[in-house]
Parts: C-alpha cells; sequence; structure tokens
C-alpha cells in the first residue's frame, strides 16, 4: 500500500469533484426522472467513499513519502492541484450532502457534516490562495509563456465555498450569524472573482501568442468554465437566502445582480466552452490519449450546469432550463468516460507508477506525460 501511494498526487482529488457534482447538478434539475433521485444518492454516496480513500491515502503519502509530498509544494505543475482538495472536501460537504447525501444519513447528520466539510474545506481553499501564488512567485519561477489554466485552481476554491455557503445560512441561529455567513459568502466571491481575472487574461495571452497547449493539458482548457459557472451559481445562492437574512434593499439587490452578473458570465461561459471544445477535438485528432486531466471536463461542466439552473430559476426562462439539462447529458458522458479510463488505469497499475503525478511544463511547447514520454 506504502509503494501504491507513492506517486499519488492531490490531482487526484478532481475525481472527487466531478463524482460529486454529478449528484449536486442532478438534483435540480427541471426535469423528472424517475429512480433519478436514488441514482444520485449512490453518485453522492461514492463521492463520500472516495474522499474518505483518497484523505487516509494522500496522509499516508505525506508519512512515508514526505520528501516526494514537499517537493509537490515547489513543483508549479503540482501546487495548484492542492486548490483540489479544498474543493473535493466542499463538492461532498456543502454542495452534496445537503442537497442529496440527506436521503442516506438525515438531515441532522448531514448539517453537522457539512459543517465539517465546509470549514475545513474553506481553511484549506483560503490557505491554498495565498499560499500557491505566494510560492509561484518566490519559489517556482515561472514565466507567463507557461500560463495554463491550471493555475486558476487554487483562486477559484473560494469561489466554491462562496457557492455553497449559503446553503448552511438556514440552519444558523437567525441574525447576526446568518447575515455574517451570507456575507463572508459574498466577500470570498469578490476575493475569486478578482483573482480569476487576474489570471485569465494570462491564460487567454498564453494560448493566442503561444499556440495550443500540449496535448496531455488541453482538457484544462475546461478548467476556465469553473469560476464562471460557479459564480454564476454563487449570486443565484445569494439571491435565494438574502431575504430575511440581509435588509430589504440588499437582499434585492442581490436578486438584481443574480440576474445582470450571471446572463452576461454564462454568455461567456458558453462562448469559452465552444473554444475549448475545438482545442480538445483537434488534441484528440492529434493523438490526445488519456490522462488525469480528463477530469477536468467534469466539474467545471457542472458548475455551469448550477449556473444555468440558477438562472432559470431566477429569470424564468425556459431556455435556461433546457441549457442545464443538456450541459448534465455532457457532464455524465464525461464523468463515465473519465471514471472508466481511470478504474482501468488504476486496475493495471498505470496511472500509479509514473514518475509525475500531473503533466508537467517543461517549456511552452513541452509537456512530460505520467508515463515520462514527452510530447
Amino acid at each position: 500500500m506504502v509503494t501504491t501511494v507513492r506517486h499519488l498526487g492531490p490531482n487526484w482529488y478532481a475525481s472527487v469533484m466531478g463524482t460529486a457534482i454529478v449528484a449536486t447538478a442532478g438534483a435540480t434539475l427541471p426535469v423528472h426522472v424517475p429512480g433519478l433521485r436514488t441514482v444520485l444518492v449512490g453518485v453522492w454516496a461514492l463521492s463520500f467513499v472516495l474522499l474518505v480513500t483518497l484523505l487516509c491515502a494522500r496522509a499516508l503519502h505525506w508519512m512515508h513519502h514526505g520528501d516526494q509530498a514537499r517537493a509537490h509544494l515547489v513543483d508549479p505543475a503540482v501546487a495548484p492541484f492542492y486548490g483540489c482538495l479544498s474543493m473535493a472536501l466542499l463538492a461532498v460537504g456543502g454542495g452534496g450532502v445537503l442537497t442529496v447525501g440527506r436521503d442516506w444519513i438525515g438531515m441532522q447528520a448531514a448539517v453537522a457534516l457539512d459543517f465539517v466539510l465546509f470549514t475545513a474545506g474553506t481553511v484549506v481553499g483560503l490557505a491554498a490562495a495565498v499560499a500557491v501564488p505566494y510560492l509561484m512567485a518566490v519559489r517556482h519561477r515561472v514565466a507567463p509563456e507557461q500560463a495554463t489554466p491550471v493555475w486558476l485552481l487554487p483562486v477559484v476554491a473560494p469561489m466554491v465555498s462562496a457557492a455553497l455557503g449559503p446553503l448552511l445560512v438556514p440552519h444558523l441561529p437567525e441574525g447576526q450569524a446568518q447575515e455574517t455567513l451570507l456575507l463572508a459568502c459574498f466577500a470570498m466571491f469578490g476575493l475569486s472573482l478578482l483573482a480569476t481575472l487576474i489570471m485569465l487574461p494570462m491564460v487567454f495571452t498564453r494560448i493566442l501568442a503561444g499556440g495550443p497547449l500540449p496535448l496531455a493539458l488541453t482538457p484544462t482548457l475546461f478548467l476556465v468554465l469553473g469560476p464562471l459557472g460557479q459564480s454564476t451559481t454563487a449570486v443565484g445562492k445569494f439571491a435565494d437566502v438574502a431575504p430575511g437574512v440581509v435588509p430589504a434593499p440588499y437582499s434585492q439587490g442581490f436578486a438584481v445582480f443574480a440576474v445582470l452578473y450571471g446572463v452576461p458570465v454564462m454568455g461567456f461561459a458558453l462562448l469559452w466552452l465552444a473554444l475549448a471544445t475545438a482545442h480538445v477535438v483537434r488534441a484528440r485528432r492529434n493523438g490526445m490519449g488519456f490522462a488525469m486531466t480528463w477530469w477536468a471536463f467534469t466539474f467545471p461542466v457542472g458548475t455551469c450546469v448550477t449556473g444555468a439552473e440558477a438562472l432559470a430559476r431566477h429569470t424564468g426562462l425556459v431556455v435556461y432550463d433546457w441549457l442545464a439539462v443538456g450541459l448534465y447529458v455532457v457532464l455524465v458522458a464525461a464523468w463515465g468516460t473519465a471514471a472508466v479510463h481511470t478504474t482501468r488505469g488504476v486496475l493495471s497499475g498505470v496511472l500509479l507508477a509514473g514518475p509525475r503525478p500531473v503533466p508537467v511544463v517543461l517549456r511552452p511547447a513541452t509537456v512530460r506525460t505520467t508515463s515520462g514520454a514527452v510530447r
């Protein structure tokens, strides 16, 4: 077991995120499918088991391979994935347990578990949002031409907290406690949004001026959808819980903001989805094989599903209902593909035997894959 976890990096938490979002996004779809709720509870239970398993495996990794674990922190290709730890905790907790997990463990246990996982995920996310950019500046020495969407992972984590925190607001004492949590989530929304607005132009410039990303990194273009879809989800959640929590003028302002912000951002998300899909099709034609980066097709798309669902609630437009359903079909297909290939890779030992846990950019057009091959 100790040898097996030697190359287990923080990027593996993406599989937990991608599994949990299938349950969360499916729970509020505007269509009724017999038996779907039961399936979603099972998917959430799977994400919970995956989270516990990975937390234990990563603990073993730190205990027995501490030198390699510390090396991950100073590796510019691996360190940003520590944001995935935060988002995995939040996706299983704040997103999943109160939405569908409660059907399995009961509401009281769901609220308690959510408080634990939300608190832990938020603390880890805020720490990653500060620590990883700091390490990039003082230790990693990255160049602008090395920018990839992976850089967004640590700064997107607080946005996940912002989107999921409002679910806990009704379970707090009325008054100061509820308003404090809601406005804290709004603050994390701003923290993450502004950091994303700083980093996203570097990623876009890298693609336009430096050419397509290396094949193994091409799926990471879908990571850009994460802050777009999650922020749209967040403003919708703020508007849902604001009445009675914040004074009347501000509660109404949240409802207006949910539409005025969400509609244009979802529009840009669809533009980026088309652009990223075109890059992936090109990469696939050029021989792109499976890598753990394929999990980037799941959670970011799932956030767009929940974002479209939020817009459907606050605009009343059927077009957003159908958008949510269409994106959810894409999400399920992407999750199934990534899950099958990952399971196959684990059973064959391929994904746990490579010298590096994630693709590593060496030069603008060179990448070392998990098998050690250079493309």
